[in-house]
């Protein structure tokens, strides 16, 4: 299977190119760039994947899948991603594939040797996180939502767990002193785009569509109240 990767949820505009059956190397990612930014997305991606389907040798149509981030993450970001994703599968005539950005972040981490839980958190401003937590086998034990940063410390708090995510930092250093040291905090600004395609590789067509995983609404609302009146 041949998948191509777009991650342009949070802080970075990333693609990859999977193929499974090129054998173990790297677990099959052939090419892969990933640009650091809070802004300009939209600008940068077509280029990125130009780049990164050139390295492989490989075109559109020459694809089985297309893997997008959903989410949470900037509403811009998100939207930029997944209307790529659904032209690029269109073109390519191939399923388009969701992976939530938290089981991104927490996915390098499951199954680990120290068996620890993982919380993922994505920083949402005003002390509040998006947040999930896995036990060691992936199964959730906290399911996605926009939390208080507390909530977040509460959950770190009470065993030992890794924590990653871009409010990873955030909540480790908050910790008191008497609670359990997580095994690993990864504060990366954004998810490894290799982990966005080998989830979506084997993740099923039919329960992971490519829609965006807000958990708020957005900061601009519409002044209803301050509309004028139709005549």
């Amino acid at each position: 299977m041949r998948v191509l990767a777009i991650d342009t949820a949070l802080a970075a505009c990333s693609a990859a190119v999977l193929d499974t059956d090129r054998g173990a190397l790297d677990d099959g990612i052939v090419a892969s760039e990933s640009l650091p930014m809070m802004r300009g997305h939209a600008e940068a991606l077509i280029p990125l994947v130009a780049r990164v389907m050139q390295a492989c040798g490989l075109a559109v149509s020459e694809l089985d899948r297309i893997v997008v981030t959903t989410g949470p993450g900037s509403f811009t970001g998100l939207r930029v991603g997944i209307s790529a994703a659904r032209g690029f599968a269109l073109t390519a005539k191939v399923p388009a594939i969701g992976v939530s950005t938290l089981s991104a972040y927490a996915a390098p981490y499951l199954g680990a040797v120290n068996r620890a839980p993982v919380i993922a958190a994505i920083d949402a401003r005003h002390e509040q996180v998006y947040l999930q937590m896995f036990d060691a086998a992936g199964r959730t034990l906290i399911a996605p939502r926009l939390a208080p940063l507390i909530d977040a410390l509460r959950a770190a708090a009470e065993a030992p767990a890794c924590i990653v995510g871009s409010a990873a930092r955030a909540i480790a250093d908050a910790l008191p002193g008497t609670a359990p040291r997580p095994p690993t905090v990864d504060d990366a600004a954004a998810p490894d785009i290799n982990w966005v395609a080998q989830i979506g590789a084997v993740a099923p067509e039919t329960t992971t569509p490519p829609k965006p995983q807000y958990l708020r609404a957005p900061d601009a609302q519409p002044q209803h109240a301050a509309s004028l009146p139709r005549r």
